[in-house]
């Protein structure tokens, strides 16, 4: 198990990253909470992962939280819900992002995109990896990744505008 002060800081320095890829990949904020909490206790338990830098450990922290959603929206249950409960389903229920404001509408806007220009886009765009970087995260060649990237900010580009 890693230490505490271990933790504390990759909570402190990629705590945010993690959230938002969560928040961005599943629809509601409780299941995002529980993905996140799941990432960092995988972390926490994970000791035998040596990382050689803080971005090799972000980069390994988003990977695992990106196939928890997966995971997540893969799963039987998700796919079983009654229409009521998925007629009640907000795009995210993050007291900080307003309906009507710009952040509400990027957010939902990455909500509304498919899999797989919405992992590489958000990368990119939001986290600041380049297409070589993402290319090696998601194990995809890099010309697709630059594709679904150019994919990504013209369907986001056209749902702000």
């Amino acid at each position: 198990m890693r230490s505490e002060s271990d933790i504390e800081q990759a909570l402190e320095l990629h705590g945010d990253a993690v959230w938002r890829a969560c928040v961005l990949h599943v629809s509601s904020c409780a299941d995002a909470q529980d993905i996140y909490q799941d990432t960092f206790l995988r972390y926490a338990l994970a000791d035998e992962h040596v990382f050689t830098d803080d971005e090799h450990r972000k980069a390994w922290l988003l990977r695992v939280a990106l196939n928890k959603c997966k995971d997540f929206n893969k799963a039987a249950a998700r796919k079983c819900a009654p229409l009521n409960d998925l007629a009640a389903t907000k795009p995210t229920e993050d007291p900080l992002v307003k309906p009507g404001s710009l952040a509400f509408e990027v957010v939902d806007a990455f909500c509304r995109m498919t899999d797989p220009p919405k992992t590489p886009a958000y990368l990119a765009i939001c986290e600041g990896y380049t297409a070589p970087e993402i290319s090696e995260m998601i194990d995809a060649p890099v010309n697709s990744v630059y594709t679904w990237i150019s994919r990504g900010r013209a369907f986001l580009k056209e749902a702000l505008l």
